[in-house]
This record gives structure tokens, C-alpha cells and sequence, in this order.
């Protein structure tokens, strides 16, 4: 067994890695960018070594410098995570060629499988059912349009070495062909250094499945069972789960066989992943082979026991598989949220900064219920605009699928990040949608669901009610604390005012509290609820009991009230008398800033480029400019028609939120 083995990868990959190698006995070395001087992975790591300047293309992704921190350090072998290097054949060679030991599959796999285009044609030729498309090269965005009329829309345009969304789009009309095969070749080789696209049918009403396959050195080769991983968007993976809730027994050892039959195939040993899509009558077609660690590989350990990080490393060292196919048991369900620092209000855009506040729920793992918090940061550390937007990889384990989600749903109420926008919000809002609840989704579900963007969950009048309850006792302990330190506490009453009043948002509560034996008996609209909560002032995370049932909610304290968080929803919160309430209604409602007439950058980016001129007259939907964020590039339109009448910034600038990229007349 390996005594030393280097992470080439960053975040909370690495970290986990670091995990299983430290419980095996095996040192580990870190590598880091200038960005990542302070990152948790760094800190873990039994060694550590600089590699370069922020950029990935200058730092982590740059063979010869990995190749100099396996030297310097001395280590036998070297996990690549994911993303990076994962999959870049050359870097297997390279490590080969060091007499180092590469903690991934063969050279060969690496070639077959990384191409997109070459691994259809094996896929087809080892009996695994494909979807149609054209595999050729495409020369240009014209050619691109005639191949998609052949194939007939809607259309998926891919990059060949792409990976995690990138270099992906989706298109239905020729225009969208000749502006999607662009883009993706842009991204395809800003990403990957490979351009090279190639264009498939785009399945309706599609269900994203795949089968996590291990193999070994010595000939066998297993699978897993599948993860369900249909919530994305972007073409990324936000919530997945194991088992699927669409797969019978029968789907499910026939893609597991054809999985296995295709990694026989190209002799694939370690830990992949064979991907399909699925449509709703269980017919399911191969999209790709991932020869590598996938982000949601912790829902298959929990499902089936099997750390498989550890059987990577145990691959690499030349060790058979302990365990045959008949081994391989599903128990209970698993859920991953990926929370991600990007912002659901504003369409999913990137966000960075710093973290002043990560609270991440205590793991645990019992027989009944277990929580993982897979991360690569920490409270006070720094969100980059230079990397994957990925902050956690939020998981929960229940007997059956029901319990996992009632396990996240609580896991994501008691999630504490501040300091930068982020996705909590939506994941818990996913989690109570009937829809996802039932396990009737496609790839389509936010689309479908959130055809206008998210703008935040409707908390049902049983929710509201509680929560009404909940802010009129935490308004009694503040009133208490600030009566104690004036000393007037003597002469507080027993009760908030019988006639007080919870305003949450447009709503209204009549409510009164009495406390008797540590319960706050709470009437609301002439509805009494018992509630049991060690919360004071000052707290940000509010635990309580509601007539017995477990309530989590985030809470913070602003100026004339505070600010609630529940399961998807924010409420702004306030304890008043009943004239209070009344002028409040009279109160008039502050208007935003007119921003009709500017473009403005939604996200913090790179200017790509800018597609209009100073005096250019603009029609709806027009291109604008293309911004870069956190490795993806984003076509910013017009909303309506005008004439530019500034532009505030070049090509290379790089923006904040809200700066004003050009001025209309």
C-alpha cells in the first residue's frame, strides 16, 4: 500500500480524499494556487505545495507543476478528484512515465472514454443502447445547423471533452444551433483546451441516470447501483439520489450489465461512471462515461457501505476487489443537495465573497438516520470567482426515501451560510415541492417549475401560523432581556400584549403568550400552539417544538424587526400593537432605482466580449456582451429595443454585481 499519495485537486474534493487516506494510514500532500493559500484542504494535508497563480490554467491544471510537487514531496501516487486533471489521458502518461502510480483508470480508458465522440461508437459496438446523433466532426456553426436539421429538434450540442455541463446547450430552432455550437466551442476550449463538438437528439422528458461501476486490475468489474440525478440546471446536477425512484429491478440490472459490458470493454479498472438518459417508458439510451471520481459519488457509499474512494486507492495499489457483484446490497435511500455559491433570485448567477458565517448541520450516522457534509470551506474563508461555485455537498441517509428527504429538509433548516448568495434556499424549497416529493421529475423540473426564475417558497398557513407563534415568543424574551438590563424587570408583564400583532410580510396575526413551566402557550387568530425553545437574543438559528413537532428556522435581527427563513421562504417579521400595525399599512412602500435604461452585470465576471457599438440601435433579445463567471460564459440580451448610448466597459474588465456595463437612450 502507497505510504504518500498527492491530491491534485483542490476544495472539498481533496478534503475528502484526505479523509479516507488519513484513516487508512496514508500521508497526504496538498497542492494550492495563490488563491488558495488558506484553503481548508491545505490545512488538512500533511504537506503542502504552491503551484502557481490563481488561474486553473496556470496552477492546477498545468502537468509539469503537479508533476514537480509529486517530486519534490515524494509521493507514490496521485488522486486527481474531478474536474482538472481528471481525465486527461496525457496526465495519466506523464505520472506513468515518473514511475508514479496514477489512482484512476488506464491510459486507454482515459482516451476511449474521455472523447464523447469515440465512446459512443465503443458504447454501440459493445451492445449499449445510444442515442442518435452525429458523431463526425463539425466544422462550423453552418454545418451545425444542417446536421441539427438532419437529426431533427430539438438538438443537444456538446462538447467532446467537456464535462459537468460545460460546453452544453440545447437548441430547437436554427438560430439557436448556430449560437449554441459558438458557445459551446467557446467554453469547450476556454475549459478544456478542445473544441471539438459533436450533436446528438435531445430526448424529451428525460430522467438522468447513471451506474456507479468499480473495477479492478485483475479482471472484475462490478456495478453499484444507480443515482437519479435529474435535478439540474444548466445542464449541472443540483440534487441527486440513490436509489432511483423510476428504476425497477429489471431496469436496473439491465443498464448495470451494459455499464459493466462497455468498462470490460476498454478494461476499465478504479472507480466510473456510466451515464444514461432515460424516458418515461424506462427505454434508456448511454450519454457518456465519466472515468473518474463523480461529485456525487457520496450517495452510492451511503446506499451500499462501500467507501469508494478508498477501493480507488486500494485499485491503484494493485489490490483485488474484496467483494463479488452478489455483495453489492441497496440499503435504505440517500440524498445530495450540492450547495452552491450562486444566487436563485437572480437566476442561478455566481456569487463571491467571504463566508462571515458557515454553520454546516453536526454529522451523524446511526441506524436510522445519518447526515454527511462533504466541504472544502470554512467560516471567514473566501468564495473565488476562480473556481467552481460548489461550497458543500450536503447529504442525508434514511431507511427509505421518504425518511432522506424529511432528514435534509431538517439538514438544510439548520445549514447557517452568510456573507454570499446561495442556492439554501431553493434546495429547501425542492425538497417540500409535491412534485420532486412524489418522484415525478425529469431534467426539465426547474424549468418547468420555475418558468420565471425562483423568487422563493409559499409557505402554507399551517407553516405561517407556526411561525407567527414562534417570533411572538422569541419578541417576549427580547422585551425581557431588554427590561432586565434596564432593571425594570419587576415590572415586565407575564404576557406580550393580549392585542399584539405578527406582521410577516402582507400578512397578519393576532397573537397573545402566556409562559407557564418553561412553554409558551401562544394564541394566534384564536388558535393556541405550545412552544418549547432555548432560543435568546442574539441567537441566528432558532430551535423549537410546536405542539411537539421539530421546528429550525434562521433568524436575524434588523431594524424594526427580523428577518425569518423557513424552508424555502424569507419573511421579514414584525411584533407591534395593534396601531403600530395600522400606520404601518398606511405607510407607503419604497420604490427601487429606475435601471430600465442601463444593462447591468449580474453576476461578478470577466467581460468576454461586446457584440453592440456606442450608437448601435438594439432590438429585444439581441446579444449584448458575454460575461464569464466561475469557468461558464453567459449572453447578457437586450430586454427591449434602444439605441447604446455608453459603454462603460472593455473586453478583460472584470465587473462586480451591479456595475453598469453600458447606458441606453
Amino acid at each position: 500500500m502507497f505510504k504518500k499519495i498527492l491530491i491534485a485537486n483542490r476544495g472539498e474534493i481533496a478534503c475528502r480524499v484526505i479523509k479516507t487516506a488519513r484513516r487508512m494510514g496514508i500521508a497526504t500532500v496538498a497542492v494550492y494556487s495563490d488563491a488558495d493559500r488558506n484553503a481548508l484542504h491545505v490545512a488538512m494535508a500533511d504537506e503542502a505545495v504552491h503551484i502557481g497563480p490563481a488561474p486553473a490554467n496556470q496552477s492546477y491544471i498545468v502537468i509539469e507543476k503537479i508533476l514537480e510537487a509529486v517530486k519534490a514531496t515524494g509521493a507514490e501516487a496521485v488522486h486527481p478528484g474531478y474536474g482538472f486533471l481528471s481525465e486527461r489521458a496525457e496526465f495519466a502518461e506523464a505520472l506513468a512515465k515518473a514511475g508514479v502510480a496514477f489512482i484512476g483508470p488506464p491510459v486507454g480508458a482515459i482516451e476511449a472514454m474521455g472523447d464523447k465522440i469515440t465512446s459512443k461508437k465503443l458504447a454501440a459496438e459493445a451492445g449499449v443502447s445510444t442515442v442518435p446523433g452525429y458523431m463526425g466532426l463539425i466544422a462550423d456553426a453552418e454545418e451545425a445547423v444542417k446536421i441539427s436539421g438532419e437529426i431533427g429538434y430539438p438538438v443537444m450540442i456538446k462538447a467532446s471533452a467537456g464535462g459537468g455541463g460545460k460546453g452544453m446547450r440545447i437548441a430547437w430552432t436554427d438560430a439557436e444551433a448556430r449560437e449554441g455550437f459558438q458557445l459551446s466551442r467557446s467554453e469547450a476550449k476556454s475549459s478544456f483546451g478542445d473544441d471539438r463538438i459533436f450533436i446528438e437528439k435531445f430526448v424529451t422528458q428525460p430522467r438522468h441516470i447513471e451506474i456507479q461501476v468499480l473495477g479492478d486490475q485483475h479482471g472484475t468489474c462490478l456495478y453499484l447501483g444507480e443515482r437519479e440525478c435529474s435535478i439540474q440546471r444548466r445542464n449541472q446536477k443540483v440534487i441527486e439520489e440513490a436509489p432511483s425512484p423510476f428504476l425497477d429491478a429489471a431496469t436496473r440490472k439491465a443498464m448495470g450489465e451494459q455499464a459493466v459490458a462497455l468498462s470490460k470493454a476498454v478494461n476499465y479498472c478504479s472507480a466510473g461512471t456510466v451515464e444514461f438518459i432515460v424516458d418515461g417508458n424506462r427505454n434508456f439510451y448511454f450519454l457518456e462515461m465519466n472515468t473518474r471520481l463523480q461529485v456525487e459519488h457520496p450517495v452510492t457509499e451511503l446506499i451500499t457501505g462501500i467507501d469508494l474512494v478508498e477501493q480507488m486507492i486500494r485499485v491503484a495499489a494493485g489490490e483485488k476487489l474484496s467483494f463479488g457483484q452478489e455483495d453489492v446490497t441497496l440499503t435504505g435511500w440517500a440524498m445530495e443537495s450540492r450547495l452552491y455559491a450562486e444566487d436563485p433570485y437572480r437566476g442561478f448567477l455566481p456569487s463571491i465573497g467571504r463566508l462571515t458565517r458557515y454553520r454546516p448541520p453536526v454529522e451523524v450516522a446511526t441506524a436510522t438516520h445519518a447526515v454527511r457534509n462533504d466541504t472544502g470551506v470554512f467560516e471567514g474563508g473566501e468564495i473565488s470567482m476562480y473556481y467552481d461555485p460548489m461550497i458543500a455537498k450536503l447529504c442525508t441517509w434514511g431507511p427509505d426515501r421518504a425518511a432522506a428527504i424529511e432528514g435534509m429538509r431538517n439538514a438544510l433548516d439548520g445549514f447557517e451560510v452568510e456573507g454570499i448568495g446561495h442556492n439554501l434556499p431553493f434546495l429547501a424549497a425542492v425538497m417540500d415541492h409535491p412534485r420532486f416529493v412524489s418522484g415525478e421529475i425529469t431534467t426539465a423540473f426547474i424549468a418547468e417549475e420555475y418558468p420565471e426564475g425562483f423568487e422563493g417558497a409559499d409557505l402554507p398557513e399551517a407553516e405561517l401560523v407556526r411561525l407567527a407563534a414562534l417570533a411572538a415568543v422569541m419578541h417576549r424574551r427580547t422585551e425581557a432581556r431588554a427590561a432586565q438590563i434596564s432593571g425594570a424587570m419587576r415590572n415586565h408583564r407575564r404576557t406580550v400584549r393580549p392585542d399584539a400583532v405578527v406582521l410577516m410580510g402582507k400578512r397578519r396575526f393576532d397573537v397573545s403568550v402566556v409562559q407557564t413551566d418553561g412553554v409558551s402557550d401562544v394564541t394566534v387568530n384564536g388558535a393556541v400552539l405550545a412552544i418549547r425553545t432555548g432560543w435568546e437574543p442574539g441567537m441566528t438559528l432558532v430551535k423549537a417544538e410546536v405542539n411537539g413537532t421539530p421546528l429550525i428556522a434562521k433568524f436575524d435581527a434588523v431594524t424594526g424587526g427580523g428577518r425569518m427563513r423557513f424552508r424555502g421562504a424569507e419573511l421579514m417579521v414584525r411584533v407591534m400593537t395593534p396601531r403600530a400595525a395600522e400606520l404601518a399599512a398606511l405607510m407607503p412602500d419604497k420604490l427601487p432605482p429606475d435601471t430600465s435604461k442601463l444593462l447591468l452585470c449580474p453576476m461578478p465576471g470577466l467581460v468576454v466580449s461586446i457584440a453592440v457599438a456606442e450608437g448601435e440601435e438594439v432590438q429585444q433579445g439581441q446579444a449584448l456582451c458575454t460575461v464569464e463567471a466561475m469557468k461558464m460564459e453567459n449572453v447578457l440580451r437586450a430586454e427591449r429595443s434602444g439605441v447604446v448610448a455608453k459603454i462603460n466597459a472593455a473586453p478583460g474588465a472584470s465587473l462586480a454585481v451591479d456595475d453598469v456595463i453600458m447606458e441606453f437612450a
